[in-house]
């Protein structure tokens, strides 16, 4: 069917006409009619059909024709993601090239208050079409910025989506500032018992339009390799040396992954680009443009762009990690061969997502064709669609967001303070190299109970000890070197709070010893710096102690010295 064999404004046409767009899609030609009778409308379809399109035009023709309120809010879209808003906003702004009455704003968060304050005023000036994120729409009504109550227009887009990102109560909330008369439009990629649950509670008696619900498009050439782990950038290498490919996402469900595979491709010196959370608004707003004028050839992304991102000329979409969703796997793959062009979507199935993907071949009702493993790899591993995965899709998304944190922290050269890792270690006994003030402190309390043991302790430290201590020095002046450590240690423990519970639970049970041993020894490890005497000075009131503590330091000592004369 033709544009003009519907009921559509003469704007409208104007501007689909001068955008070469005459044919109707199969859900435009049946969601059109409806919407223009002003019916509410639940439409179902795969991704790439045009439901944009489906609901855009027939708003678009109504608000040109006239008879709604001037000055008010007459149309609010509702999209899932910040990407979705701007692109069904691209959308309305070339629709709309003949029908300047009819204006627009895309209300979405992650941009600066300037942004806002510009959101605010187009809204309180009576925008006919607000195009908005929940979270972000709801701030503004909260503040009063926007009156929805002379609204004519209410549409979903991608209601799934919206619903599977947990925006089900935002959506009711949003629903409770509305008219009773408004008309309700809901346009959703699947349908799954929450769809239906909330399409009873928002639509009223409405027209149900499903096509292919769920179901790739059949021009999708859908290939897998069967690998490890580890085959799979050499897979990626060896794709793209064997074509010049153009227009490729890459979708990986980890962030990290999605890092470590650009970087690969960079050293490659191919042109990419990633797309993940960890991007700020302005820097997605960049990588999209880039990749949509060909100054990118490939996006590695997570599933940010797996749903309704328009992009027509998309040639390959690689699924990194399986989709541990058959739905998701629509979605990503859905990315190209559209607008009646030809595709092809590759996945790499490991180990673990065997049994995944054969769910997916399952639903797909068609099993997908396995290719051979480049030479380079290697021998990859057997396709069983038996063995359940042993990890979660969870642990393992946990696993790869994790898998490089540690290694990036940096070793600590100086004594100061100690790494997690390193501070675990020396409370299970280990002496890290770093780590003396710990040992100093532990040394210091359990001297009056060690005896004899103290000697060999002393000799470890000193081999670990760094280059420059002299060891006379060291051992003329035992205590000089203990106290200040001690004061660190205590300095060290007020600021890593709950990092040092095992170093304190050790020292209460050297200072347990000592108790038991002389209640002399109590006091004299207790003894903050402030109180402490000059290192000289302590000396001599050790000496006057009766507990022959005395003469079994002084026996070491003066087999130390004695050494140190000699040489």
């Amino acid at each position: 069917m033709k544009f003009e064999e519907l009921d559509l404004n003469d704007n409208v046409l104007d501007a689909l006409y001068d955008m070469h767009f005459e044919e109707c899609t199969p859900v435009q030609e049946h969601c059109i009619p409806p919407i223009l009778e002003g019916k509410d409308l639940l439409g179902v379809a795969q991704t790439g059909t045009g439901k944009t399109a489906a609901y855009l035009l027939p708003i678009l023709s109504l608000l040109d024709d006239g008879g709604y309120p001037d000055g008010a809010v007459n149309c609010l879209i509702m999209s899932p993601t910040r990407e979705l808003a701007q692109q069904i906003d691209q959308a309305m702004q070339g629709f709309a090239y003949y029908t300047p009455g009819v204006s627009s704003v895309a209300v979405y968060g992650g941009n600066d208050g300037n942004r806002f304050d510009q959101e605010v005023k187009s809204m309180r000036l009576g925008a006919d079409v607000i195009i908005a994120t929940p979270g972000r729409l709801i701030s503004h009504l909260s503040l009063g910025n926007v009156d929805l109550s002379k609204l004519s227009f209410f549409v979903l887009d991608e209601a799934d989506r919206m619903l599977d990102m947990g925006f089900s109560e935002d959506i009711m909330k949003i629903a409770s500032y509305l008219p009773d008369s408004c008309q309700t439009i809901m346009f959703s990629a699947t349908m799954p018992k929450d769809i239906e649950k909330l399409a009873q509670n928002l639509l009223k008696n409405p027209v149900e339009v499903k096509l292919a619900v769920s179901k790739p498009a059949e021009k999708i050439k859908q290939q897998a390799y069967i690998c490890y782990e580890t085959q799979k950038l050499q897979i990626i290498k060896d794709i793209f040396k064997n074509g010049d490919l153009k227009r490729v996402i890459i979708f990986s469900g980890s962030k990290q992954k999605v890092k470590h595979i650009n970087q690969a491709l960079q050293r490659l010196k191919i042109a990419s680009g990633e797309m993940h959370s960890d991007l700020t608004q302005e820097q997605r707003d960049d990588i999209m443009f880039k990749f949509k004028s060909g100054q990118i050839d490939v996006l590695v992304a997570t599933d940010i762009v797996a749903r309704g991102i328009d992009i027509d000329d998309i040639t390959l979409v690689i699924n990194f990690d399986v989709p541990h969703d058959a739905e998701d796997y629509v979605h990503r793959i859905g990315r190209t061969a559209r607008a009646d062009r030809d595709g092809q979507a590759i996945t790499f199935v490991n180990e673990d997502d065997m049994y995944a993907f054969y769910q997916i071949e399952k639903f797909l009702e068609k099993e997908v064709e396995k290719l051979p493993l480049p030479a380079e790899c290697g021998e990859g591993p057997e396709y069983t669609t038996t063995r359940r995965s042993k990890t979660s899709a969870k642990s393992r998304r946990r696993n790869d967001r994790n898998a490089n944190a540690h290694r990036r922290k940096p070793r600590n050269d100086n004594n100061q303070r100690q790494p997690k890792d390193e501070n675990r270690k020396d409370a299970a006994g280990q002496k890290p190299e770093n780590g003396q003030p710990r040992q100093n402190n532990g040394e210091q309390k359990a001297a009056p109970v060690a005896g004899e043991g103290q000697q060999p302790r002393k000799s470890r430290r000193r081999r670990r000890r760094p280059q420059g201590a002299g060891t006379q020095e060291n051992a003329g002046q035992p205590r000089e070197n203990k106290q200040p450590d001690q004061n660190g240690e205590q300095k060290q423990g007020q600021r890593n709070g709950q990092q040092n519970n095992n170093r304190r639970r050790n020292n209460r049970q050297r200072n347990n010893n000592a108790r038991r041993n002389d209640r002399n020894a109590k006091g004299n490890t207790a003894q903050t710096p402030a109180q402490a005497p000059a290192p000289a000075a302590q000396a001599p009131a050790a000496e006057k102690r009766d507990s022959g503590i005395s003469s079994l330091l002084k026996r070491p000592l003066k087999w130390i010295r004695s050494i140190g004369k000699h040489k």
